[in-house]
C-alpha cells in the first residue's frame, strides 16, 4: 500500500510541474479528472470559493426547497448512526457540488471544515478539481478518491466515497451522497455502502407519496402534535395542513418531545416496546416520519426534534404544573388518548406522571372544582383519598355531600376496609 501511495504521489507531482503521469500507477478515472482539472485551471496549492453567493436565509430556503431535501431523511436513517466515531462525515450535495448538508459527530465536522467541506461550499471538479463529489458528478457514477488521488494538496489526507442520485422520471442527477474522512473513507465497503444507500434514496424517491416537483412539503419550521382527541393522532403544520400519525409515529415524536435532550436508537427502542423493538425498525420509523413530515423534523445523533413543536399533552402539562386552570385541564385531558392507550413503557411512563400531576395538584389546593371534575373523570372515580378531601371541602350542608359521601362508603366496601 506504501509503494503505490508512493507511486501516485510522484504521478501527482508530476501533474503539477506540467508532466504526464504513469499511466501504470494512477487510475484512469483519477488521471482524466487531473487533465480535467489542470484544463480547467484548478489551483492546486488552495481552495477558491464557487458558485453564486447566496446569503445564510438564501441558502436554507434554496436546500430546503431542493430535491435532495426528499433523501435527507433516508440517508440519515441508513447512514448516521453507522459512521458513530468512524471520523467520517456524511454529505449531500446538490447537481451543482454545493454541499446542503454535511452532517456527523463533531469531531468529523470540525475536520472536515479546516478544508472548507462546509454546507454552502461548491465541491465540484471545476471548483476544488479531484474529488469524490465532484468526479461523481462529471462522470455520473460511484466513485472513491484517496488521499494524494485529490488534486488540491489540503484535501489530500482525507478520503471520500460518493455516488450520484438520479430523478426516478427524469433520469437527471440531483446531487450526490457523500463520506469523507479519514480511513473508514477509504475502505472498500464505504464506497459499496454509498451505493446501496443510493440504490434505496431511488426507490424512496420513486414512492407516490414523495412529490419533487413540489419540494416545499419538506419545509417544516414547528407543529402541532395532537395525541388527546381519542385514537387520532395528527401533525398540524403552521399553514394548517394536516399529517394524520399512526401510534407508532405518535408515539415517537411524544417521547422525542418529552426528552428534549435526544434519545439514542437504544433508549428509543426501550421506550416503546417492554423488550425493546430492533434497531432496525426504530431507524426505519425516524425514516418515514421524516419522509412523511420533512427531513428537518428529527434530527440524528442523538434524535431529538429539530423543528419547533407544540402539543396538546405537553400545554396540558404546563397548565397542571403551574397550578392554572385545572378543573379546565382535566376536562382537556379526557380519557387520556395516546397516553392512556398505548403500552409502549415511555408512553405509560408520561402518563403516569401527568395523571400523578393532576391528582396530587387537585388534592393539594383542595379546589372544589377541579376535585370534583377529578373525581367524576376515569382516572379518578376509583380515588378514595380525593372523594374524602372533597366531602371535607364541600360541607355538611352542601346538597352534593350525601353523593359524596355514599361513593366514599362503596369504595371503602371494594377495598375491604
Amino acid at each position: 500500500m506504501g509503494d503505490a501511495a508512493s507511486a501516485i504521489r510522484s504521478a501527482y507531482e508530476k501533474v503539477r510541474s506540467g508532466g504526464n503521469p504513469n499511466e501504470s500507477s494512477v487510475r484512469t478515472i483519477v488521471r482524466e479528472s487531473w487533465s480535467r482539472s489542470v484544463l480547467g485551471g484548478v489551483d492546486p496549492s488552495g481552495l477558491r470559493p464557487g458558485g453564486a453567493a447566496m446569503s445564510a436565509a438564501e441558502f436554507r430556503l434554496y436546500r430546503r426547497t431542493h430535491p435532495m431535501s426528499a433523501a435527507r431523511s433516508l440517508v440519515q436513517s441508513l447512514m448516521l448512526d453507522d459512521i458513530a466515531d468512524t471520523g467520517v462525515v456524511v454529505a449531500l450535495t446538490d447537481e451543482h457540488g454545493r454541499l446542503l448538508w454535511v452532517e456527523g459527530d463533531s469531531s468529523a465536522r470540525d475536520d472536515a471544515a479546516r478544508i472548507d467541506f462546509i454546507e454552502g461550499a461548491v465541491w465540484s471538479e471545476d471548483v476544488v478539481g479531484t474529488n469524490a463529489p465532484g468526479v461523481a458528478l462529471a462522470v455520473d457514477r460511484g466513485v472513491q478518491i484517496v488521499g494524494a488521488e485529490h488534486f488540491t494538496e489540503s484535501v489530500q489526507e482525507f478520503n471520500c466515497a460518493a455516488a450520484p442520485v438520479h430523478d426516478p422520471i427524469t433520469g437527471h442527477v440531483i446531487g450526490v451522497v457523500d463520506v469523507t474522512g479519514g480511513r473508514a473513507a477509504a475502505a472498500p465497503f464505504a464506497l459499496a455502502a454509498v451505493r446501496s444507500v443510493v440504490a434505496a434514496v431511488e426507490r424512496e424517491l420513486r414512492s407516490p407519496s414523495v412529490d419533487l416537483a413540489d419540494p416545499r412539503v419538506f419545509a417544516v419550521s414547528s407543529a402541532q402534535l395532537t395525541i388527546l382527541s381519542g385514537d387520532q393522532y395528527a401533525w398540524v403544520r403552521p399553514g394548517g395542513s394536516t399529517t394524520q400519525l399512526s401510534r407508532r409515529h405518535a408515539e415517537i415524536l411524544t417521547l422525542l418531545q418529552a426528552h428534549p435532550e435526544g434519545m439514542n436508537t437504544e433508549q428509543m427502542a426501550m421506550a416503546l416496546a417492554e423488550d425493546g423493538v430492533d434497531s432496525v425498525t426504530v431507524r426505519a420509523e425516524i425514516s418515514r416520519l421524516r419522509r412523511d413530515l420533512g427531513a428537518d423534523t428529527i434530527a440524528s445523533r442523538p434524535y431529538r426534534l429539530g423543528v419547533d413543536v407544540e402539543s396538546d399533552w405537553q400545554s396540558l402539562r404546563v397548565q397542571v404544573r403551574a397550578g392554572q386552570g385545572l378543573a379546565a385541564a382535566i376536562s382537556a385531558l379526557g380519557r387520556g388518548g395516546l397516553l392512556a392507550d398505548s403500552i409502549a413503557p415511555g408512553i405509560v411512563d408520561l402518563f403516569e406522571e401527568l395523571r400523578e400531576d393532576i391528582r396530587s395538584r387537585a388534592i393539594a389546593d383542595q379546589d372544589v372544582a377541579a376535585l370534583t371534575r377529578w373525581t367524576e373523570s376515569v382516572h379518578g372515580r376509583e380515588d378514595l383519598e380525593a372523594w374524602q378531601v372533597l366531602a371535607r371541602r364541600l360541607g355538611a350542608d352542601h346538597p352534593d355531600r350525601a353523593l359524596v359521601t355514599g361513593r366514599i362508603r362503596v369504595l371503602d366496601r371494594r377495598l375491604g376496609r
